[in-house]
């Protein structure tokens, strides 16, 4: 019991040049753990972005895996239109009860097979009225606007596609030149 009365020496203060070591070695411990730290926090942000890449890679994959697929029926589709438009509306109103049937087929199948088309992302763009759009259209030709504003699309030649909002074939178009205002010579006269 005598030992735990007795007086506890102080343990002797370290050398000045000890603190200075212990000091810079506790820095050097920091400076350390706050790098450490730091490519921590850039290899967690790192793992994230590639992550999401990744998702966002399998998201585009399975959305747009049938672009080629879509875009080979389109030339079906474009087939069921050339022949639905050879025949005009006079010429199906006389046709023999056979061939009425055989355009009727043919008409059921092109709304099924654009139907199915939609289904699956694709759509039609919409050329209704509307102002030329590089990112949609293909301009093949300027022609007079009849009456419409320069610009605008006067004819379309070949329907165009969007899938899952991407485009997927451009619009062929021809579009409202600007009309020239400048009086020729033969009308100054």
């Amino acid at each position: 019991m005598a030992e735990e009365n007795e007086p506890q020496e102080a343990p002797e203060a370290p050398a000045p040049d000890e603190l200075e070591q212990l000091h810079a070695l506790v820095q050097a411990l920091n400076a350390e753990n706050s790098e450490l730290k730091d490519q921590r926090l850039r290899a967690l942000a790192e793992l994230e972005n590639t992550r999401r890449r990744a998702e966002r890679e399998k998201q585009d994959a399975s959305q747009f895996a049938v672009t080629r697929f879509a875009r080979d029926m389109l030339t079906v589709a474009d087939n069921f239109s050339r022949a639905l438009k050879a025949c005009p509306p006079e010429l199906r109103d006389a046709a023999d009860p056979q061939v009425k049937g055989v355009i009727d087929g043919v008409e059921v199948t092109e709304r099924q097979l654009l139907t199915t088309l939609e289904q699956h992302g694709v759509k039609i763009i919409d050329t209704t009225d509307a102002k030329f759009d590089p990112n949609l259209h293909q301009a093949v030709a300027e022609v007079p606007g009849e009456g419409k504003p320069a610009g605008s699309i006067v004819h379309v030649i070949q329907t165009g596609y969007t899938i899952n909002g991407r485009l997927l074939r451009p619009a062929m178009v021809t579009v409202a030149r600007k009309e020239d205002t400048t009086p020729t010579v033969d009308q100054q006269a």
